[in-house]
This record gives C-alpha cells, structure tokens and sequence, in this order.
C-alpha cells in the first residue's frame, strides 16, 4: 500500500507542468471557438494525440500511479484549459473505465486500444447507461440484450440518451438489461465494435455549457455483437445473476455503477479545474479592477468571497485525492468517499464561477471574459455521472446503513 501524499513526486510534477502547457497554449487560445461552434474539436484531440495526451498509455499509466493521484492531476489541468474541449479530450476514458471494471483482460487488451485509434487516425469512444425514462434510476434501463444461442450473438435494442461521443464513437459499451425481473442487478456491460450494423445516433443535443463536447442519443436496432462482445463473459454473468435470483444481497456491482464508482473522484477533479481557473480569472480581476481609487481585493467583501473560493477549492482537492489513493489501494469507500468528492467537487465549482462572475460584475456576465463560459460548464457537475440528490443518497446510506429512499 502507498503511502497517502500530499506532496507529489516529481513525475507527477513534470506530467502537471506538461498538461498545463498544453492546456494554456493549445486549449484556452481555442475555447470560445469551439464553444461558440458546438463542435467537436478534432484538431485539438489530434494535437493532444501527437503529443500522447490522448492515448491510452497514458490514462493507463495515470490511472496505475500507486499515489492514485495521477488521474486526478491531469484532469485538473486538463480542465482549467477549459472544460468542454477537455471533456472531448477525456470523454473516451468513461468507456474504457468502463472495460477495465468489467471487462476480462483480454476484452481490455483488444477493446481499450481501438476506443483511441492511432495519432494519424483518432478515434472516440462513448460509454451508454442513461436513457429517456431512466437517469438517476438505472433499474429502470428499458435496452434489453438477448441471447441467440444459434449464432453466439447478443441482440440489443433500446435508445440511449446523454452519451457522451454517442453516435461519432467507434466503440460504443452499452448497458443493457438480460433479465427484466432482477431490475439493476440484471443488467450487464457489452461492447458494441465499430460499424456494427443497427446503431445508430439520434438527436444530437444543444447545451447550456461543455458544448465542445458531443452528446447525442444512441438508437440500437437490432444490434448483433458477438458473444464475446459481452463484458466479463458469460460464466461470470450466469453466476451474477444466480445469486441475484437466490436473493443473495450485493451477488455482483452493477454494470453503470461499477463504472461510475471509478470515475467519480475523476470527474470531480475535473470540476476543481474549473473552479481554479474561474478564482484565477476573479483573483487578477480584482488586483486590477479599480473603483473609488483602489482595486477591488482591498475591500472586505471581494476579499473574502476570494479566501471562501480558495478555501473550498483547496478543501475539495483534498476529497478527491484521498478517494483517488483508496481506490488506487483497493480500500473500500465505506462511507461513499467516491461520493463525497464528486458532491463536494461539483457543487464547489459551480458556487465559485458564480461568485468568479460577481466580482467581475457586468464583465462576467459576458462572453469577453471566460468565467460566464465556465459557469455555464460547471453546472453538469451537480448532475452528470450521478447528481448532486443521488451522491448525498450514496453518503447517506453508507453512513447509516439504512435503505433511505
């Protein structure tokens, strides 16, 4: 077990110091483009590929860093470049977290490779849980995959909603219902490879913020993936389900919330880029905003909606660290860390581009400064990948050991 850290080595450093480059050269410069044409940036995911930013040897080796801080660290500064092209930049990891916590090794050496493509040839890849009738309550998932046993063939038909990449990817992992009565617990992860007749991407959607990040509706119809397209393979899920049926409490995670447990201290760090960038934005402001002949930080009021901002800021980091090093040494979150962090994270960001734009007064609320843009990004992070209600439910339950509804 790795020792908790607040101080990073120097190879975390010298990939902080990388990635903040890339974001302040190539990112920034790009944002109010890119947000401006709600399209995905893929010059940029180019740039950041030729670089070996967007591979997959490099979300795996941050992902593998023993400190657990590695992933935390690069979507920090990924995302104070700017967060709708960062989450097209990191949008393809969800699907590979995905594999990687459901998926045998095999499934990952084959599936994790192609979700990125090659520096010349890039590709996305989309994870897809969420569907019209069915966010917050996964139990509720409609897609239902069915096996044909004559071809060695799962069937899936259904539509998914809010996908990130969904419809553009060239692997998509859906999740999909296999046994009706189990709710949740019959549900099971499937890759669907690229140009698989059948799916198809539907509306594609216009966002209040991230609007550089492509979300769409997946239609599946019809859709034939091999059977070994079925992640974790057959036994492991003929074995989940028996238990599930002998009413055997917690016989196996959930396939979305096997996902999402991953990735939540992620998400979170990605919401404390954000709100970083939006306090620097409002700290300089204030050093140079001058009224009544003198700047702005030298009245209370300003200063310390500023000392809140870092206080919170810094606060937040420390529950995404310590949720990324217990997850990074196998330690369960008994009281819903994962949770925590990504609560705690987001609705952190939100509440510091708010007051980011406050301090700027009239400026923040245009688009000629970049903290109207990041409050308007920071809003998903109360909702996505679980909402704000759902994790302080997660917190609650954990804490209490009592099924709160």
């Amino acid at each position: 077990m790795s020792t908790f850290s607040l101080d990073p080595g120097e190879d975390q450093l010298a990939v902080r110091d990388w990635l903040h480059g890339f974001a302040a050269d190539v990112m920034r410069p790009a944002a109010a483009e890119w947000d401006e044409r709600e399209e995905t940036p893929w010059p940029i995911i180019q740039e950041a590929a030729k670089l070996g930013i967007y591979s997959l040897d490099f979300y795996a080796q941050q992902y593998f860093d023993p400190s657990g801080v590695g992933i935390p660290i690069a979507m920090e500064e990924l995302f104070w470049g700017d967060a709708g092209i960062g989450l097209s930049i990191v949008g393809t990891t969800l699907a590979a977290v995905a594999v990687l916590a459901n998926g045998t090794d095999e499934q990952i050496g084959t599936w994790a490779p192609q979700m990125f493509g090659t520096p010349d040839d890039v590709k996305v890849a989309a994870f897809c849980s969420s569907e019209p009738d069915a966010g917050s309550d996964v139990s509720a998932l409609r897609t239902r995959a069915v096996y044909d046993g004559a071809a060695d063939e799962w069937v899936l038909n259904g539509t998914k909603t809010w996908a990130t990449n969904g419809g553009i990817a060239a692997v998509h992992v859906v999740v999909a219902t296999v046994d009706p009565e189990l709710g949740a617990r019959g549900q099971a992860s499937f890759v669907v490879p690229p140009g698989t007749p059948g799916l198809s991407q539907g509306q594609k959607f216009k966002k209040h913020g991230i609007r550089a990040s492509h979300t769409a509706e997946v239609v599946l119809d019809a859709v034939r993936v091999p059977g070994h397209c079925l992640l974790g393979g057959r036994e492991k899920l003929d074995e989940r389900l028996a238990r599930a049926r002998e009413g055997v409490r917690n016989g196996g995670r959930n396939a979305a919330m096997a996902t999402f447990e991953a990735s939540r201290p992620a998400v979170g760090a990605q919401a404390i880029g954000i709100a970083r960038a939006a306090y620097e934005v409002a700290l300089d402001y204030a050093k140079t905003r001058v009224q009544f002949g003198r700047p702005i930080i030298d009245n209370q009021g300003v200063a310390f909606q500023l000392a809140d901002m870092k206080t919170r800021i810094d606060a937040a980091r420390l529950l995404v660290w310590r949720a990324s090093w217990m997850a990074a040494n196998n330690l369960p979150f008994t009281s819903a860390e994962g949770s925590m962090s990504k609560l705690y994270a987001g609705e952190t960001a939100k509440w510091v581009t708010a007051q980011a734009m406050q301090i700027l007064g009239g400026n923040g609320f245009t688009r000629e400064y970049p903290v109207e843009r990041m409050h308007r990004d920071s809003a998903i992070y109360s909702i996505f990948e679980g909402t704000s209600e759902i994790q302080r439910l997660v917190i609650a339950r954990a804490v209490s050991g009592l099924p709160i509804r």
